[in-house]
């Protein structure tokens, strides 16, 4: 009798002491997770900075943010009965990204930081929610790189090609509507002046907003057709929507005049771009039982 209540008193004070181990340990995680927050806060403002700077600035950073918030909270809410565990397999993900923010800290580019930060969520994803939520969360997650600003220096080409695609095919569909042009590399000659495709009118922001939605709408949609159907459309669709972009702006600057740029209509067109390109996207992802009806 005396041998069963010692062990029954032994397993309870081992409970007790696994339970505050426990405890502890959630406790320092914490504390872990709010340390970073502080140390990554600047970076978290600059990427807000740049992400409401302007349409032409990665627009679709906020929106791409509020839609992997709401992923990842579908996806642990269907998981909220599993055990809590951690693997610390996380550090080996945590640590170098503290490496890369520790290093832009003496460079201050700020994109290395954000790099840093959205590199970190998977090792904190790790230690705090484990092995099997974290793969239930990790594309969301990864999807976040696609809202941080690209460098000038790697996409100047790709600017360029799409100026080049946006003067050719305006300067092909404007003899259609019976207006004159004559086009040089990026610049559109018409009777009532001249037209630089710029960087800003290249269509780069939509397509690489057009792309992170298309990826994804993908990962939503559960027909593998249409995962296809969407990433092939991705590309041309968003250089489509900036020819038809270039060409309102092109035809509305012959009948009014090169003042019109100067309004608020440029600005508007680019907001278009969107506000046509990514309901498509949206449309063409939806499930095949939401196209029956």
């Amino acid at each position: 009798m005396i041998d069963h209540m010692n062990t029954e008193t032994l397993d309870g004070h081992s409970l007790k002491t696994e339970s505050a181990l426990e405890t502890r340990r959630h406790w320092a995680l914490w504390l872990a997770a709010a340390l970073l927050l502080f140390l990554y806060a600047p970076t978290m403002l600059w990427l807000w900075d740049r992400w409401t700077m302007s349409v032409w600035h990665n627009g679709h950073g906020i929106l791409i943010a509020m839609v992997v918030v709401y992923l990842v909270w579908g996806e642990l809410r269907k998981r909220s009965d599993l055990p809590r565990s951690s693997n610390p397999w996380g550090f080996a993900i945590l640590i170098p990204a503290l490496t890369l923010h520790m290093l832009d800290t003496s460079i201050h580019s700020q994109l290395l930081s954000a790099f840093a930060f959205f590199l970190s969520l998977p090792g904190l994803s790790l230690l705090f929610l484990g092995t099997e939520r974290t793969r239930a969360i990790i594309f969301p997650l990864l999807t976040l790189f696609l809202t941080l600003p690209i460098p000038l220096f790697l996409t100047e080409s790709i600017h360029l090609a799409l100026r080049h695609i946006a003067t050719d095919s305006v300067a092909w569909l404007l003899p259609f509507f019976g207006v004159p042009v004559f086009a040089t590399g990026t610049l559109l000659e018409i009777p009532n002046g001249s037209l630089q495709v710029a960087d800003a009118c290249s269509g780069f922001s939509t397509l690489y907003a057009t792309v992170t939605v298309a990826i994804l709408t993908a990962y939503l949609c559960p027909d593998t057709h249409r995962k296809i159907l969407v990433l092939v459309v991705a590309v041309p669709l968003a250089i489509g929507v900036n020819i038809v972009r270039v060409l309102l702006l092109t035809l509305l600057v012959h009948w009014i005049g090169l003042d019109v740029l100067n309004t608020s209509a440029h600005e508007i067109s680019g907001l278009l771009t969107f506000a046509v390109a990514l309901p498509i996207i949206f449309w063409l992802g939806r499930a095949p039982a939401a196209a029956e009806k």
